[in-house]
């Protein structure tokens, strides 16, 4: 999935080049980039698929040139994760009735590879044989109030645990307090937004838990996979609602199961994510220019341009974010204002 804007990445990420796309880790590839190299060590490229904004196909071409033109899914508008799921099994389910797939976001990190993998074949063999819906249950490392959280009925599980749990319920991002009696509890895990299911058991349950959006894009299913998909999705697909697959369907089928596991995930959500993941000074800053001094600059994240002097003195938690035609100087512990700040900006 790599149709989304990034927002609460701004002034960094923007409608034009949005986060997926950026060298945000400073490791000369983009998250993108970074995802599809992971993915390929488990399928082939042909039978990678991504759903983005129909205005980002060139830039995924760019990104990921091995990718064959048509396993690039463009939605004509932006309806939020439950719609381009559903877009992605018909799209699969018109090449193989049997298949069974893995939905990723297209901007995470995962440090531990060869873990996730072995986890990802794990809930392909479950997803198989059983008509489930698998997660991968990430296991929180602090008490964090930026993700959701997924409960099951045991308590204290390893990270090593293999075999799916029968998940009891779904979170919304808590309250610090909450998070805190999650995190004792030990039988919470963070929703990393990781998905393995059979094409055909996902469709059923969208018919049973928002048959709207399937009933939409099921008009004429013969489209699928052939030189009118394009054209038929461009017609459909703005009037799905727009609901995220969290909302559509998992909070509300019966079959979720999830798999824990610890496989140095971040979703670099937020500035203040990617200040947690990167290295820091002694006064645990990230300093993301050459050309940058700080002077008694505690907890915070700077990013500027090489090419441009900054100095900055006496900041304590905040992020200073200075691009080309944006500066950002926030307090860390609002941050969640600024995707807000940006839909303001944009009008």
């Amino acid at each position: 999935m790599a149709g989304g804007v990034g927002s609460r990445f701004w002034p960094a990420s923007t409608e034009e080049k949005p986060k997926q796309f950026l060298d945000i880790l400073g490791v000369g590839k983009s998250l993108i980039r970074l995802t599809y190299e992971r993915f390929v060590k488990l399928v082939p490229a042909e039978r990678i698929l991504v759903v983005t904004n129909e205005k980002y196909k060139t830039l995924t071409q760019e990104h990921i040139p091995e990718l064959p033109e048509k396993n690039i899914l463009c939605e004509p508008s932006r309806n939020n994760t439950g719609p381009c799921v559903a877009y992605s099994a018909l799209r699969i389910l018109s090449e193989n009735p049997d298949a069974v797939f893995v939905t990723a976001p297209s901007d995470h990190v995962i440090l531990k590879e060869e873990i996730f993998l072995e986890k990802i074949r794990s809930a392909f063999a479950f997803a198989e044989s059983e008509n489930a819906i698998v997660t991968l249950g990430i296991k929180p490392s602090r008490p964090d109030t930026g993700y959701g959280y997924i409960e099951v009925n045991e308590s204290n599980i390893a990270s090593t645990h293999i075999e799916p749990l029968k998940v009891k319920s779904f979170k919304e991002k808590p309250s610090l307090d909450l998070a805190e009696e999650y995190l004792a509890a030990g039988n919470y895990f963070w929703n990393g937004g990781i998905f393995i299911w059979k094409a055909a058991d996902l469709i059923q349950s969208f018919k049973l838990n928002a048959p709207d959006i399937i009933k939409i894009l099921s008009q004429d299913v013969h489209c699928f996979n052939t030189d009118q998909e394009q054209s038929y999705i461009n017609r459909v697909y703005p009037d799905t609602p727009k609901i995220s697959v969290d909302y559509a369907i998992l909070e509300k089928a019966e079959n979720v199961y999830t798999i824990p596991a610890d496989i140095g995930w971040s979703d670099l959500g937020t500035w203040n994510s990617l200040h947690a993941y990167l290295d820091k000074d002694a006064a645990g800053t990230v300093n993301l220019g050459d050309n940058t001094f700080l002077i008694d600059t505690d907890q915070s994240i700077i990013k500027s341009s090489d090419d441009k002097i900054v100095v900055i003195k006496g900041l304590k938690d905040y992020i200073v974010i200075d691009e080309e035609n944006a500066l950002l100087i926030y307090p860390k512990s609002e941050e969640q204002e600024i995707k807000n700040i940006v839909k303001n900006i944009n009008g």
